[in-house]
Parts: structure tokens; sequence; C-alpha cells
């Protein structure tokens, strides 16, 4: 076995060299830490912006059904009252329309004796 000659190696083709220089180790630069940090600060400032918008909602959403759930107490404890007044008035009717009948057969009675 011979060995080969500088001769008979093909020298690197432009894909091998491209390829060679982008895997090879090259040091951060200096102020890339900085760059991302604040980056992230950003993304953070934005995430933080938005969450507080959607909390606004939420309470929002929440007053809003809060206060629509106190009309609907209101209403329906009016419906209640209503109800409640609406028995009694007929209670009331009913004694009235007892008692008329008593006076009735009294005065009719009275009236008989009377001829």
């Amino acid at each position: 076995m011979e060995p080969e000659s500088t001769d008979d190696v093909e020298p690197m083709d432009d894909f091998e060299r491209e390829l060679q220089a982008a895997l090879a180790r090259r040091p951060a630069p200096p102020d890339l830490k900085r760059k991302i940090v604040g980056r992230l600060w950003q993304q953070a400032g934005r995430s933080h912006r938005r969450m507080i918008w959607l909390e606004r909602i939420a309470a929002s959403l929440l007053l809003v059904a809060v206060a629509g759930a106190g009309v609907f107490w209101r209403h329906q404890e009016e419906q209640r009252r209503g109800e409640e007044a609406k028995q009694q008035v007929f209670t009331a009717l009913r004694i009235a329309n007892h008692a008329l009948e008593q006076m009735n057969a009294q005065l009719a009675e009275h009236n008989q004796d009377g001829q």
C-alpha cells in the first residue's frame, strides 16, 4: 500500500469550507447577554400589560355579572312581595265579603222581624 500523495487528495470544495466555517466555534459577542435579557424584559413587560388587561376585562365581566344578578334578585324579590301583597288583599276581601254577608243576613233577619 502506497501512501497517498498530496496530488491525489482533492482540495475541499466550497460546500465543505462553508460547512466548516458554520460549525467553527466562535466566542459570543460581548453584548449578547444584555440583548437577550433586554428582549426578555420587553416580552415580560408585554406579557404583564396583557395580563393586566385580561384581569381588567375579567373584573369588568365579574362586576357586570354581579350587577345583573343583583337586578334579577331585586326583580324576583319585588315579584314575591307583590304576590304576598296580592294574597293579603284577597284575604282581606274574603274577610270583608264574609262580614258583609253576615251583615246582609242580619239586616234581612231584622227586616223580616220588623214586618
